[in-house]
């Protein structure tokens, strides 16, 4: 049967697709650690499960509006406020199924064909993906692991043209866990602001796990200016150990909220009402477990950073932030001839990582540390073996 052509234009996701295969091979018996998918591996809060449990037994199962409840709403404006320095009305708030969703929704509402998205790469998986869907051009913005693996005012000034739609920033960063300071959204703020027609996503979803001194930094902060252009997502999946939630919120001028609902009012419609009353315990209940998981994401960085380094043919820089590391692994491609046939090697050997091609990036792989001490260290060691 026939299939729209918006569907051609993208492929399936490759972190889930190395995901399932990993399953599968556990399921017919093979012993594989997936560090694929990025995924906390602690237990969602004991205050987050008790709101969701209370909001079950009070019947709290009926539709709700469709850009979520407001007192989800005020909670998210707090948790902007406190989290990023953002201040933000519940008015300029937008819940969605995900940050994925919020994502999607925004690009849909405001692309055209011919319209150019820049990107930084490498990049998160759907990035492209969802612009190419929406008709869209992307516009590679190659970064490295020499520039902190960002993008500078010089190299955004030069890819701006007239047809630029969007400019998409993700800091802490998947895959690469590269941070923007202060200064140099500054800087990228004042190009910005010569070029009136471009929106920028901000993609804070990593914030709370930044492992370097001082405050997150994020764009709408750093530039007041250009607050009525920026969307700047977040939520509770990645901070609070909610994947299985699917609850994202996202903050931005009202007109482009308002897009964003009109959109989702006819894809979903409201989030998961019980995904929601979690959420306003995630955000208004106790925050201080974050400081011992920071601590723990932390330790586990500096091992997997480390072990990595000392396998011949494999390196990779310290990341500062999320629980990511980009590993280039150009030394090896003599001997497999691309980095997706490396990480099927090492599929092969057990351990299930994602080809840096996924994320438009080349010779290498993206690994997880989201997963416990003793994992992540049998893990490397079956690479290590592996390479050989």
């Amino acid at each position: 049967m026939k299939l729209a052509q918006a569907l051609s234009r993208i492929a399936p996701s490759r972190t889930t697709a190395i995901t399932d295969r990993a399953t599968e091979l556990r399921a017919a018996g093979k012993d594989v650690i997936s560090l694929s998918v990025g995924e906390p591996d602690f237990a969602t809060p004991p205050h987050v499960v008790a709101a969701a449990k209370a909001a079950l037994d009070a019947g709290d199962t009926k539709y709700t509006p469709v850009a979520g409840t407001l007192r989800l709403r005020e909670a998210a404006a707090l948790h902007f406020r406190r989290d990023l320095g953002l201040t933000v009305t519940p008015e300029q708030v937008i819940v969605s199924a995900g940050g994925k969703q919020a994502i999607f929704h925004a690009l849909l509402a405001t692309l055209d064909p011919g319209d150019e998205v820049l990107i930084p790469s490498p990049w998160w998986v759907s990035y492209p993906e969802i612009v190419r869907f929406a008709g869209a051009e992307v516009v590679d913005m190659p970064t490295n692991a020499a520039g902190g693996f960002r993008i500078t005012a010089e190299q955004l000034e030069a890819a701006i043209t007239p047809n630029t739609r969007w400019l998409l920033l993700n800091s802490p960063g998947n895959p690469t866990g590269a941070t923007y300071p202060a200064e140099e959204l500054r800087a990228l703020g004042q190009v910005l602001a010569r070029h009136p027609q471009v929106l920028v996503m901000s993609d804070d979803i990593y914030a709370p796990l930044r492992y370097g001194e001082g405050a997150h930094a994020t764009l709408a902060v750093e530039c007041p200016d250009l607050a009525d252009r920026v969307l700047t997502v977040s939520g509770v999946s990645k901070s609070h150990a909610m994947t299985g939630f699917r609850i994202g919120v996202s903050a931005g001028p009202e007109w482009l909220i308002k897009a964003m609902a009109r959109l989702q009012s006819h894809s979903s419609g409201n989030p998961a009402s019980i995904s929601q009353a979690a959420a306003v315990a995630a955000f208004e209940g106790p925050q201080e477990f974050l400081l011992d998981w920071r601590e723990r994401f932390r330790a586990r960085r500096d091992m997997v950073v480390a072990a990595i380094n000392a396998i011949p043919g494999l390196s990779t820089p310290v990341p500062d932030g999320a629980f990511y590391c980009m590993v280039d692994a150009a030394p090896l491609m003599a001997r497999f001839g691309d980095d997706e046939a490396l990480c099927l090697h090492l599929l092969d050997h057990g351990v299930a990582v994602v080809p840096a091609s996924s994320f438009g990036g080349s010779n290498g792989f993206r690994i997880s540390f989201a997963a416990d001490e003793a994992r992540l260290s049998e893990a490397v060691r079956r690479i290590a073996e592996a390479l050989k």
